[in-house]
């Protein structure tokens, strides 16, 4: 049977690529995208969802957006590595599809509502404005989530900052919210995606598949390594977010540990530091746990597939 997901986004290079996963994978029903700000203003990660739907024919699922800000804190975009439309690289089509009259929020309480209980994984891989406000607007969607795999943080890195990884650093408050309910948690921080590298070989397997939608991951790649190069050094780019939607796929994409995670909201150079707790083995009532090692080919495998499944599509 499909499981069922809701991915929670930004879009965003990596999340582009998550959402054609999500859909292309026959493992995965994706029940809706919701969006918020993050990688750009709330505006253009939204425009940038619906260009990708386009861009994979998705049809039949709503696209909702969310938060236009952070629950306290002023808004911070990513454009060093996105770019100002959020999306750069790719000429993005017109989209065809309308942005549902339901405030993101309002459509993640309804659904996980109206589906069964622990049927619904809840994939953030974004900042988690959305998911902390759904959890404080309707407590009960806590107990019925399945679990939580987003990605975000990192047990020994950051980017953000020297120990913050952005999605948590742009609204420490609602990654505070989240982490301390007590639904299951992945986390699927940097120091697992930092494997995720989309490197020579991996290109040539993308472009192999000769489509459009795979046409339009390489023109991303193009661009998401050079920014990434930039910015970060990395020769290849990581390509983070994918890999949390992997995990609902298949755990055996990647190794995992539990560990109790809190984050810091306090702290002068340590603001929204996922801090993870590995001195001991971790309490019986423990409901966190991080993705340690990456399959890589596997992972690639997986996006490949999907792209493969997903076909022509005539924009």
């Amino acid at each position: 049977m499909a499981k069922k997901i809701i991915l929670d986004c930004d879009p965003g290079h990596d999340d582009a690529i998550a959402i054609l996963l999500a859909h292309g994978n026959p493992d995965i029903e994706l029940l809706a995208v919701t969006t918020v700000v993050g990688n750009q203003t709330l505006e253009k990660v939204t425009r940038n969802a619906l260009a990708v739907a386009r861009i994979a024919n998705i049809t039949g699922i709503p696209f909702a957006a969310g938060a236009a800000r952070p629950l306290i804190r002023q808004v911070e975009t990513a454009p060093d590595i996105h770019g100002d439309s959020g999306l750069d690289g790719p000429v993005l089509p017109e989209p065809t599809i309308s942005v549902d009259s339901r405030h993101a929020v309002d459509l993640i309480i309804e659904t996980i509502m109206s589906h069964p209980p622990k049927t619904i994984t809840l994939v953030p891989t974004a900042g988690l404005t959305n998911i902390a406000l759904a959890a404080r607007l309707e407590p009960l969607i806590v107990e019925r989530v399945k679990e939580v795999v987003l990605m975000g943080g990192g047990y020994h890195v950051g980017n953000w900052s020297p120990v913050a990884e952005f999605n948590i650093k742009i609204d420490p408050e609602a990654a505070h919210i989240v982490f301390n309910e007590k639904w299951p948690i992945t986390m699927v921080g940097l120091d697992l995606t930092h494997q995720a590298l989309a490197t020579p070989d991996v290109i040539e397997q993308i472009r192999a598949v000769g489509t459009k939608p795979a046409t339009f991951v390489l023109e991303m790649l193009e661009f998401f390594g050079t920014m990434y190069k930039s910015a970060q050094g990395f020769d290849a780019p990581p390509v983070h977010d994918p890999c949390a939607v992997a995990y609902v796929i298949d755990p055996a994409v990647m190794s995992v540990q539990k560990v109790p995670i809190d984050i810091e909201l306090t702290g002068t150079l340590t603001l929204g530091m996922t801090v993870a707790d590995f001195r001991a083995p971790p309490p019986a009532d423990c409901h966190t746990q991080v993705g340690v090692k990456l399959n890589h080919q596997y992972f690639w495998d997986l996006i490949v597939d999907a792209l493969k499944r997903i076909g022509e599509v005539h924009i």
